[in-house]
């Protein structure tokens, strides 16, 4: 099995991230939060912002970005850039397989 093989963990079905909303896991000791954008697909970043520590899965999920539940700080979810470009959200690669939710933590872009 090759390391990227062994950083890809299943999370379970896609019907526990409604459509627009985003959802907290625990992945290998680590707070990830999986989306389900308005544009299709899911993507997953880590739980916390990286301005003030807001819990991301309780932000308001756009076509392609999140917003901060505690300071409404917008990030791109495919990059993890944010408006006003001091700080970045890490991002994992996410997708479905077989109905289930996959997320690599392997090759997280920060």
């Amino acid at each position: 099995m090759t390391a990227a093989a062994r950083a890809a963990h299943r999370l379970g079905p896609l019907d526990q991230v409604p459509p627009g909303e985003g959802r907290e896991f625990e992945v290998a000791g680590r707070r990830i939060a999986v989306f389900r954008p308005r544009g299709g697909g899911v993507a997953a970043t880590d739980a916390a912002c990286p301005h003030r520590g807001g819990p991301l899965a309780d932000g308001i999920v756009g076509m392609s970005s999140i917003v901060c539940p505690l300071h409404g700080r917008r990030f791109a979810l495919a990059g993890g850039e944010a408006g006003g470009g001091d700080c970045r959200l890490v991002v994992h690669p996410a997708w479905v397989e077989d109905g289930q939710i996959v997320v690599d933590l392997a090759d997280a872009v920060s």
